[in-house]
């Protein structure tokens, strides 16, 4: 009996996934959620990341920049992957230009 009830089951599960257009509409609130989450999630950030990209690429001597880590200074030399930032008269630090987080306005001090 267990064989014949086991072998029943596992048609019945194999019957309904045999439905076309339901299984299909099952999908759907999957499918809207992700559409919802890369429009409001993952486009902004990679559009941020693109204009920081950029920002870093336009880099120059000169530039007074803020880092990631709240530092304030002005670029007195930049590598590849490096920027010296000096940050008082006598003190320069030497830092990856990822770390730079923006540009400061002239407005900002």
């Amino acid at each position: 009996m267990t064989i014949i009830s086991m072998a029943s089951v596992a048609w019945a599960q194999g019957a309904g996934a045999a439905e076309g257009p339901a299984g299909l509409l099952s999908l759907v609130p999957f499918i809207l959620i992700f559409v919802i989450f890369y429009f409001l999630l993952i486009l902004p950030q990679q559009r941020k990341q693109k204009e920081h990209r950029k920002m870093l690429e336009a880099l120059k001597k000169g530039d007074k920049v803020i880092t990631s880590s709240g530092i304030w200074g002005s670029i007195t030399r930049l590598d590849k992957e490096t920027a010296t930032v000096q940050i008082d008269d006598n003190t320069k630090v030497k830092i990856q230009r990822e770390n730079i987080s923006r540009i400061r306005t002239t407005d900002e001090g």
